[in-house]
């Protein structure tokens, strides 16, 4: 982490504003590989799992905010970057929720959807037309994904279902956060009002949670502790703050197409960490099209 940091530091102070930008979203997207390998590691379910990251997460912002940036910020678009929070908690439970109910490969993969979701709630949510370049991307990457599920286990497609609905929900609040930088909102205030609004519905949800499932832990055992801290710091407040950087200069729908490679790096750290390459994800693993990268 040290030496990505060094190397973005050197590229920062020697391209454009766009390129910047462009850099910016894909380092946030090799960080976001790892979340879910520690998806899989963490032993909490995906509710409460997502609770402390999310908490962590605003603690941490709390404590180093200057709070100047936060009275920057009006009544109304405080209540609009809580309930875009919302939107961000309900993501990660999908997301994680995904991963327990198939496997980190499969997750990863369900999340290329968003870049087509995103070429259709991106125009209708900013009052624009819909570009037919970026739903033809889009239509691509669905008809891969799409192939993919023809070949998953049927145990694992309702994970792989879950981790649709988490890209859904990844194209709305990735375009209304555009929304709110586009506003010049200080990223530290988007940031932490998007994590306290995740927290806060969250909190909401951990009673009936627990109502359905009172076996199911909520305290982090062991190494969790760990995996924790690097899920909140590292690979939640880093990429978010830098994510919200790059939206100053990129569509919502760039951003998104950008992430269509955290499914390689997450497919390839899962095959090289889990061997979930080993698994019956596929039930003809020749077919697959990304064959090569597991052989």
């Amino acid at each position: 982490m040290l030496l990505a940091g060094s190397v973005l530091i050197f590229v920062d102070s020697m391209i454009t504003e766009r390129t910047r930008a462009y850099f910016y979203i894909h380092f946030c997207v090799l960080i976001w590989g790892f979340t879910a390998i520690l998806g899989k590691l963490i032993s909490l379910s995906a509710l409460p799992l997502v609770w402390w990251r999310v908490v962590i997460c605003s603690l941490t912002l709390f404590a180093v905010m200057p709070r100047t940036h936060l009275r920057a910020v009006s009544r109304q678009w405080a209540v609009r970057l809580l309930g875009i929070g919302a939107l961000i908690g309900l993501h990660w439970i999908c997301f994680y929720g995904a991963i327990k109910l198939s496997n980190a490969s499969v997750a990863v993969a369900a999340m290329a959807t968003t870049s087509f979701f995103s070429a259709l709630t991106g125009p209708w949510l900013m009052k624009t037309r819909i570009r037919a370049t970026e739903l033809l991307l889009g239509i691509v990457v669905l008809a891969g994904m799409l192939f993919i599920s023809g070949y998953i286990d049927w145990s694992m497609r309702l994970g792989f279902g879950v981790g649709v609905l988490a890209a859904l929900l990844a194209a709305i609040f990735s375009t209304l956060n555009k929304k709110a930088v586009d506003a010049e909102l200080p990223p530290f205030a988007i940031s932490f009002l998007g994590l306290s609004g995740a927290s806060i519905a969250l909190t909401l949800l951990l009673p009936l949670f627990f109502c359905q499932s009172p076996q199911s832990a909520f305290w982090p055992q062991g190494n969790d502790w760990l995996w924790l801290l690097i899920l909140a710091w590292v690979c939640t407040l880093v990429p978010y703050y830098f994510t919200l950087k790059s939206l100053e200069h990129l569509s919502a729908f760039s951003t998104n197409l950008a992430l269509n490679l955290e499914p390689v790096y997450g497919i390839l750290l899962a095959a090289w960490l889990f061997r979930e390459d080993r698994l019956s994800v596929l039930e003809n693993r020749e077919r697959w099209f990304m064959h090569g990268l597991f052989a």
